[in-house]
């Protein structure tokens, strides 16, 4: 199975169409939110395209290929409007010997882990920067960096995961960084 895994949408229409023409081309199987859809938070500046209801009627037609996680900024209010459940804190996605741990990454993170078996992954958004690290017992942490508002001159964009390799990619599909299992 194929998994695009995005983060941080924070209600961008525009970013949001990009993300799912490439889910599109991806040929993946589901779309794996890691949490903040509609709200852009108090501490973001307005995404450029801030169109939240948008971002639901582009969203919810694919309801049933999406799993997502629960961010910061997503509440019950948008739950009462997207037709896919987004307020599980975690999701759990056995991939070989190892488990994916996926949550949004304000709660729990490398500093902060989630109990994990040795080799187990850790898949979070929330900081908006595409990281691969290892830390703790050789666990490793992944963030897909943000959809709509990237920091530290990261790009706007995605990884993809095979149940091999993560592969992190700029909306526009191109590679620059990769993680084998």
């Amino acid at each position: 199975m194929k998994f695009m895994i995005a983060s941080d949408i924070h209600g961008d229409a525009g970013y949001t169409r990009q993300l799912l023409a490439a889910f599109e081309k991806e040929s993946a199987d589901r779309l794996l939110l890691l949490g903040d859809i509609l709200y852009h938070g108090p501490r973001n500046d307005l995404p450029p395209q801030y169109a939240p209801k948008e971002v639901i009627a582009l969203l919810n037609p694919l309801r049933e290929r999406l799993l997502c996680v629960r961010g910061n900024c997503d509440t019950e209010v948008d739950q009462m409007v997207l037709e896919f459940p987004i307020l599980a804190d975690y999701a759990v996605i056995p991939t070989g010997e190892r488990l994916i741990y996926a949550t949004h990454g304000h709660v729990y993170n490398a500093q902060n882990p989630p109990p994990l078996c040795r080799g187990d992954i850790l898949l979070h958004g929330h900081t908006h920067v595409p990281v691969c690290t290892p830390f703790g017992n050789d666990n490793v942490y992944l963030n897909p960096g943000s959809v709509s508002i990237p920091k530290e001159d990261s790009p706007h964009g995605y990884m993809t995961f095979d149940g091999k390799v993560f592969l992190w990619k700029t909306l526009d599909g191109e590679i620059y960084k990769e993680y084998m299992v």
